[in-house]
C-alpha cells in the first residue's frame, strides 16, 4: 500500500460513500437525523486519517452535530455489542487484524486493559508477507485460509515463539521460518505450507488467551479484528470458550474488517462518557489502545 496513494484514493471516494450511506438510510443529505458524527483519529495512516477527520469537521460544522474522534481499535471491541446488547462481562477479547494483535481484558464497554500485544508484526501482517511469499494474491488471510483447510499442519515443523509467562506475541520470525523451510523442502505442497504457518500461529494466539483466561475470571471471551474471520480461529476459540465455560461472541464476516458501523458504535459511547472532541482534534497515526481512557 503507498500511503499518498490510499490518501487520495480517500479524497475521490469519501464524498460519494457518504453520500450514498445517507441515500441508503433514508436520510436528507442536507440535514440528516444523526445524532453526531464519531470518525476514526488513529491509528493508521497519516494521509488517510486526516482525511476522514477533515471531512467528519466539515459535516459536524455544517450540519450542527457533535463530532468525536475514535480509537480505530476500540472500534473494534464493540463490534460485538453491534451483534448482541445484553453482554456479560468481564470478557476476554482477541483483537488480530492486519497491523495490530491484542489480548485485552474488557471490565464493560469502554473499560479495558491491554494485557498483551505484539512485539514485531502482527497476525495479519504476517498472513499477507507470507502470501506474497507464496505467491498468493493480497489480502493473505483468506488465500492462505482457503489452501490451508487442503493441507497438513505438520508438513512443516515451525516454530511457536513467545512461550513464557507474558501475554505479548511476536510473528516476524514465524514468518522468516517459512521463508527458510520452503527454501530448503521445495517438495513441500502449497496447501502444507499454508496450513503448518496457519496452525502455528493459531498455536501462539490460543496458548497466550488460554494463560490470560487462566489468570483472570471473565464471563465471556470474544475475537475481534480482521484475522476473526479466519475459519481455523474461530473454531479453535470456540473450543476454548467451551473448555472455560464461557459466552462465545464471534463476529459475523461484516464485523470482522474495518466497517464504519463498529466506529459509530465506540462513537456512541464515547459521546455519552467524554462529551464531544474539540474541532482541533489532530490525527493520531500511533495511538494505542492502551492509551484512550
Amino acid at each position: 500500500m503507498v500511503p499518498e496513494l490510499a490518501g487520495r484514493a480517500h479524497v475521490a471516494t469519501i464524498g460519494p460513500v457518504i453520500r450514498r450511506a445517507l441515500d441508503a438510510a433514508g436520510l436528507d443529505a442536507s440535514a440528516p437525523a444523526l445524532s453526531g458524527i464519531a470518525v476514526t483519529s488513529g491509528p493508521g495512516l497519516i494521509g488517510s486519517l486526516l482525511v476522514g477527520l477533515s471531512t467528519a469537521k466539515a459535516l459536524a460544522l455544517a450540519w450542527e452535530l457533535p463530532f468525536v474522534g475514535v480509537n480505530h481499535l476500540e472500534g473494534h471491541l464493540f463490534a460485538p455489542l453491534l451483534e448482541s446488547s445484553d453482554l456479560s462481562w468481564p470478557i476476554m477479547t482477541l483483537l488480530v487484524s492486519g497491523g495490530h494483535s491484542l489480548i485485552v481484558l474488557q471490565r464493560g464497554p469502554g473499560e479495558h486493559e491491554v494485557l498483551g500485544e505484539t512485539i514485531d508484526d502482527a497476525a495479519g501482517e504476517a498472513y499477507d508477507k507470507v502470501a506474497r511469499w507464496l505467491g498468493l494474491g493480497y489480502p493473505g488471510g483468506p488465500e492462505i485460509d482457503r489452501l490451508a483447510q487442503q493441507g497438513s499442519p505438520d508438513a512443516l515443523r515451525l516454530p511457536v515463539s513467545m512461550i513464557g509467562d507474558d501475554f505479548d506475541l511476536s510473528f516476524s520470525g514465524l514468518k522468516t521460518a517459512v521463508v527458510r523451510a520452503t527454501q530448503q523442502h521445495h517438495e513441500v505442497a502449497l496447501a502444507d505450507v499454508a496450513a503448518s504457518f496457519q496452525a502455528a500461529l493459531a498455536e501462539q494466539l490460543l496458548r497466550k488467551l488460554r494463560h490470560a483466561l487462566e489468570r483472570y475470571e471473565v464471563a465471556g471471551l470474544a475475537l475481534a479484528g480482521g484475522v476473526a474471520a479466519n475459519s481455523k480461529l474461530r473454531i479453535e476459540v470456540g473450543e476454548l470458550a467451551r473448555e472455560f465455560g464461557l459466552e462465545l461472541h464471534l463476529p459475523t464476516m461484516a464485523m470482522c474488517t474495518d466497517n464504519a458501523a463498529m466506529i459509530a458504535a465506540a462513537g456512541v459511547y464515547r459521546l455519552a462518557a467524554s462529551g464531544p472532541s474539540a474541532l482541533n482534534l489532530s490525527a493520531r497515526p500511533n495511538w494505542q489502545l492502551a492509551d484512550v481512557s
